[in-house]
Formats: C-alpha cells, structure tokens, sequence
C-alpha cells in the first residue's frame, strides 16, 4: 500500500497517465527468498524502462506524441518543452469533431472550479535505431514458473497555470517510477507461493488541503482484509476513524470519465443557491445517485416514490465507501421488509407503498445502517425543523426520505436564517420519468430549491435521517 500526494488545482490540470506494463519473469526455485529476489529484479527492470529513453507518452485524442527522457521531444514541432500544459487542451479532439468529421476545429474547454483532465496513455518505444542484428535463438530444457502478467499503471499529478509540459512530464515520470516501487512492496507482501496478486492503483481526494492520494492495492483482496493498512493511512495523513476514506468504493471519479450504470450524479451541484439574508447552506456531503420513477425496466409509476428514495440513499452509502452491497431492487426492498417480519409474503412483487419507518427497516436490514425518525403533526411545522435538519447534514450528511400521504420526496439540504427561521429545501423528486437529462431535471424543477409551501401544510410527515456508521 502507498501514497502518493497530489493537490488538485483549481486553476491548472490533472495530468493522468494509465497504461499496462508487462511484467514477466522467470522463476527457477520456489524459494522465497530467491522468487523475491527476482521479482525485485523485474521491478527494478521497469523503472529501468520508465526512465529510458523509449518511454513515450501519448496524449489521448490528440496527436501530441511525448518521450519525456529523449531530451523531450515532443511532435507536433508546434509544440515545445516550455509549453504550458493547460495549452494541450486545444490538440485534444472533442466528441463532437469526431462525430461530424471535424479536423480543423480545436476543442475549446469551459472554464470551471473544477480541473480539468488531461489523459495520457504510457507506452514504450519497441523499434530501436541502427542496423538490425540477426536474431540467436537458443534452446534449454528445464522445470520453471514463468509468471506473466500486465501491471495497471495509472498515476495523476496536478499541475498550475505556470506548469510546463517538460516540467509536468518530469513529476509524472517520478510518479510512474514511484507507483512502481509501491506496486513491487504490495506484489511482495501478498505473494501466495508462485501466485501473484496483481497491484491495483486507486485514487481518493481527500480534504483540503491533502488532496489527490494515490494508494495501491492488491486486487482481489476484500476491503474487510485492509483495515489494518487504512488505518495505518487514517494516521498518516491525520484523518478520523469514523469515517471511510480509502475503502474502494471511495475512489476518485475524475469529471471527464462517465459512469456505467447510466445514473445522474449530485444533480444539485448546478444548482445557484437560493437567496436568504444572513442564511447558510447546509447541503448533503459526497456523492449520490439520482433514482426515480421508470428507470431499470421498471414501470413503478404512481407508487414507487418512497422506494426510488431509498435507492438514492442506499446508493450514497455505497458511493462514500460504507458498504458494498449494490442498490437494492424494489423486489430485493420488499423481500427484506418480509424477511424482518414487517411483512407478509404476498407483499414481495406487489405495488404498494412503503414509507419512512419501512425505508429506516430497510437500511437497517440489508446495510447495518440506523436511522433516526423525525415526526411532523402538519407540514406547516417543518418550517420550525431548519436547527434539526441543519444540524443532521453538518454531522451525518446523508440524504433524508420525507414521506407525507402518498407521497415521498429526498432532502438533499436546506438553506437556513437561524434568526428569522426563514428556510428553503433542496428536493430530489422520485416522481420524475424522463431520460437522465441533467439541464431538464434541473430547469423543471425535479432537483431543486423549494419553500415552505412546497409541503401539504395539514398532512402529517415522517422523516427518515439515516445515521453514518463509524468505521474506517
């Protein structure tokens, strides 16, 4: 396990270089110290190779073509050492030049809070100069293990506005030799005989002002088996241990790679906050997935809210690393309210509603996860609820499910006066059944800011607070 340091700017790029290294070897005893010995040796190989001169990096969609160790030549000739790494952006072609069969244009990238990525593949420069030798072959007959096997080099360094490609390509060569030092000492401590456990690299941000860390660990094994190592990195890096930081399911999402599943992420991020005088913003910490009516296949129009709800709660338990287990299915939310007792056995594949108490069993049964109830007589006394609400998304966090008659909506956070009680609710709505159109979703309102009279102000509501689990 390692880390490596990087802070994200604001105002530069992530330079993020992935690409396989082959890694192949031959072991002629099952000593563990001499396997160990030649293991090493073909590390030390690759960093050799990094180093040389026929390490070349590529910029993705573009073509830029870089050998960092040859005296940094770089092709286009346009392009020079001293060139700022934020004017590669304009050499990266984008989808939609590729779709219409654009090549004059240059992709021109927005301005945003964010950094942007530029993404770079490592390859290695197999054709040698000079004349060409004759090749010698030569045969020997003998028992060995030859391990063989691709290392998933993936290595992210920020850059500023000021940064050079020759000065970024230097932090990034150091990093790649780095990882690659950190990959031998994992590869090495959970060897299993002649069986190697590949070394896998994940990013994690963590808060200002660490940033950007890279840790390796060895795929295959179960996070349940690495609490030892986190906890050691919780240390380092003077972090809580009532939080996860390094779980897997924590790892860095970079903006530019889209998500498999097809879900939103944290559609309220381009939402502006709304107006109240001397009023803070208390908003839900990390990341979620929007759910809601129709998706997955799954007609639950009319009756569906409260469990396109938990779905998005379940989702940001798994997204912050806290368990594992997929977002469940409204069959798989319905087998464990039978499982518990809560219901009977023709529940499992009907239509009907669940609410606040059934969403808090559920989180219970399939996550480990408490929750606390908030009870409201009549909705015109949630406006007197911003102290509680305010004060559950500074120490928890998480999404709340709000249930009221027959309907059920997501708190993802609230806008507060604490001296006037003026208050306004950020609202995830479930009851939405178009396509993952973040700009529709947004400008009709289905994430959104609402006020007070967004709620039945007679109808009784439920609120389900899910609590963070303290692990590491």
């Amino acid at each position: 396990m390692v880390f490596v340091n990087s802070h994200p700017s604001h105002s530069g790029a992530i330079l993020r270089v992935k690409g396989p290294l082959e890694f192949n070897c031959q072991l002629d005893s099952t000593d563990a110290l001499l396997m160990h010995k030649v293991i090493s040796r073909t590390f030390e190989s690759l960093r050799s190779k990094v180093k040389s001169e026929s390490c070349v990096l590529t910029v993705c969609d573009s073509p830029v073509i870089i050998w960092p160790n040859k005296g940094f030549y770089v092709t286009p000739e346009e392009i020079s050492p001293s060139t700022l790494c934020e004017d590669l952006h304009q050499w990266i072609q984008s989808d939609e030049q590729e779709t219409y069969g654009k090549k004059s244009g240059k992709k021109k990238m927005k301005k945003n809070s964010v950094a942007s990525v530029i993404n770079l593949h490592l390859m290695m420069e197999v054709t040698k100069p000079g004349p060409l030798s004759a090749p010698i072959l030569s045969r020997t007959v003998q028992k060995s293990h030859f391990l063989c096997t691709a290392l998933p080099m993936d290595c992210a360094v920020s850059t500023s506005c000021s940064d050079s490609i020759k000065d970024a390509c230097e932090k990034l060569v150091k990093t790649l030799t780095h990882q690659l030092c950190e990959m031998e000492k994992v590869t090495l401590q959970h060897m299993k005989g002649t069986t190697l456990l590949i070394p896998e690299p994940l990013h994690f941000l963590l808060p200002e002002p660490k940033g950007l860390v890279t840790v390796v660990y060895p795929a295959g094994v179960p996070d349940s088996q690495l609490e030892t190592q986190r906890r050691d990195l919780h240390q380092q890096f003077e972090l809580p241990d009532d939080r996860p930081f390094f779980r897997r399911g924590n790892a860095y999402h970079f903006p530019n790679e889209p998500y498999k599943d097809g879900y939103l992420r944290n559609p309220h991020l381009v939402l502006t906050h709304p107006t109240i005088d001397n009023g803070k913003v208390f908003l839900v910490q990390g990341i979620y997935s929007y759910h809601h009516y129709m998706q997955d296949r799954m007609d639950d129009n009319g009756w569906g809210c409260a469990y396109r709800s938990l779905q998005t709660i379940c989702s940001w338990f798994k997204q912050q690393g806290y368990v594992e287990q997929t977002v469940p299915t409204h069959r798989e939310i319905q087998q464990a309210l039978v499982d518990v007792g809560d219901k009977q056995a023709s529940f499992v594949g009907s239509r009907q509603w669940i609410g606040s108490i059934e969403v808090q069993v559920v989180l219970n049964q399939l996550l480990g996860v408490t929750s606390k109830i908030m009870f409201v007589s009549q909705g015109s006394e949630l406006a007197s609820k911003g102290r509680e609400l305010a004060n559950h998304f500074i120490t928890e966090g998480t999404p709340v499910m709000i249930g009221g008659g027959v309907l059920a909506h997501t708190i993802l956070g609230v806008a507060w006066n604490e001296t006037t009680g003026q208050i306004c609710y950020l609202i995830l709505d479930p009851h939405y059944t178009g396509a993952e159109d973040l700009q529709v979703i947004t400008d009709k309102g289905w994430c959104g800011w609402k006020g007070p009279d967004f709620w039945d102000q007679t109808a009784y509501y439920n609120l389900c607070l899910p609590q963070r689990p303290k692990i590491i």
